[in-house]
């Protein structure tokens, strides 16, 4: 019941994501030619120097290849942003939330642990989170022969496991905020602040770009030299945890 209870809470948001993922992923594939024609265009654009120029050969360089096309359109930028978008969006409710709606009464009522509670809600909203990080990507695979292209299942599920892992540290940091503020906005508002300010980390203390999120959740590391992101991966499971901890500890102490 309560599992059944937390997917009609959030099903909804799960399904407009996974039809949106879907519809990018196609996308992706089917802009692939015209990428490809613009790359001549790029690499010389990126000779005229400059940070922006620096970033535009860079990107030349690696989508020169369909491998380095798909990561960098879709594993770097489309769902790696959008897949974060939704993790803020799932880690919103709960209890306290229900709590300013009349619903948290009837919720505690039932003869469960608030821990229960909460722990049910994060693994509806971590499972939902895996469907978007593996499935929409699996329909690049299956596209990509369509243009003469093929792309790996194996990397598939390699940058699918680098952006749920690391990406969870989102959703949690959205549920930690979610028991400590009692409307729907504020704790996404205040995760995405602290994403944002954490990606950006890097530009003040290059010693921290191997930890960044966003670098970790695209698995660049994987792409450039065939190894995972272990450091960053091991950060975002510590971060994920403490937070599930402390969440828990606010729901148990909170006076509905």
């Amino acid at each position: 019941m309560l599992w059944y209870k937390a997917w009609l809470e959030t099903r909804s948001r799960f399904v407009i994501g996974l039809a949106l993922l879907f519809v990018m992923a196609c996308g992706v594939v089917f802009t692939y030619r015209t990428v490809q024609e613009l790359i001549p265009l790029a690499s010389s654009l990126g000779q005229s120097g400059g940070a922006l120029g620096r970033l535009v050969s860079e990107s030349a360089a690696i989508e020169s290849t369909y491998r380095g096309y798909v990561w960098w359109q879709w594993f770097r930028q489309n769902l790696c942003q959008t897949w974060t978008l939704f993790a803020l969006l799932l880690g919103t409710g709960g209890l306290t939330l229900q709590g300013t709606r009349g619903g948290a009464l009837y919720t505690l009522s039932l003869p469960t642990s608030r821990t229960r509670l909460l722990a049910v809600r994060a693994g509806t909203g971590l499972a939902e989170l895996a469907v978007l990080a593996f499935i929409p990507s699996i329909v690049i695979t299956l596209l990509s022969p369509t243009i003469g292209q093929s792309y790996s299942v194996g990397d598939v599920l390699v940058h699918g496991l680098c952006l749920f892992v690391a990406g969870a540290a989102v959703f949690c940091l959205t549920v930690f905020f979610s028991t400590q503020f009692a409307d729907a906005w504020s704790p996404a508002l205040l995760a995405l602040i602290v994403v944002v300010v954490q990606s950006a980390a890097e530009f003040v203390l290059p010693t921290l770009r191997p930890y960044t999120l966003f670098r970790t959740m695209s698995g660049e590391s994987y792409l450039l030299d065939g190894a995972l992101p272990w450091a960053g991966l091991l950060v975002s499971v510590t971060a994920s945890a403490v937070l599930l901890l402390a969440a828990d500890r606010n729901l148990r102490r909170r006076d509905f």
